[in-house]
């Protein structure tokens, strides 16, 4: 997938994930000045002819697979703005859900008053136990430290790579989820433009 980065985007990492008997090439771009995550995908060549859906989510609410599995974190202060900030697994399915990676990227430690606070990059790599040469979910956490504000502002961004028969299976998950009364009875509102598909 070719990407056109304008100046927001100045900060890459990059990682190379097994999927089914290849891999793909993952992209993570920020910029070192802001909270915000953009991914990247590419193939590699001789990869087999397996069909794969890739989505990314700007709000990780929108997404069956954090809605069911994962506990994200809110929090505002003058001094802290957080949104959707990865808190774990959903104790019900530590059985059915496993990290493949977690990996953290200091990028400057920033000393505000008497704090010493880091400016970062995380990335998590989740999958289904089912599933887990086919399946894989990553959520990008930036941490962001501004200095004129004194504040620190966290935001994250998932992409999910699946095939059929695993997104079959995660549509299974959701179903009970919403069925045994996990999920809350209201509905929460998702913007259209929460999920962004990108083509594989």
């Amino acid at each position: 997938m070719n990407l056109t980065l304008g100046n927001k985007f100045n900060r890459s990492y990059n990682m190379r994930i097994p999927f089914t008997s290849g891999y793909y090439n993952v992209g993570i771009f920020f910029d070192k000045r802001s909270a915000f995550v953009l991914f990247g995908m590419d193939r590699e060549e001789g990869h087999d002819t397996i069909s794969t859906n890739i989505s990314m989510y700007k709000n990780l609410e929108s997404s069956k697979f954090c809605e069911a599995f994962i506990k994200l974190h809110n929090y505002r202060k003058n001094t802290l703005d957080i949104v959707n900030q990865f808190s774990g697994i959903q104790p019900e399915y530590t059985n059915d859900i496993v990290y493949n990676f977690n990996e953290t990227m200091i990028l400057s430690k920033i000393n505000i008053g008497n704090k010493e606070l880091f400016d970062q990059l995380t990335v998590y790599g989740l999958t289904m136990n089912l599933h887990s040469d086919d399946f894989i979910f990553i959520i990008a956490e930036r941490q962001n430290i501004n200095q004129k504000l004194g504040k620190k502002f966290v935001r994250t961004t998932g992409v999910q790579i699946a095939t059929a028969a695993s997104i079959k299976t995660l549509d299974e998950y959701y179903i009970e989820h919403q069925t045994s009364g996990k999920a809350g009875t209201e509905k929460r509102y998702v913007a259209k433009d929460a999920v962004i598909k990108l083509e594989d």
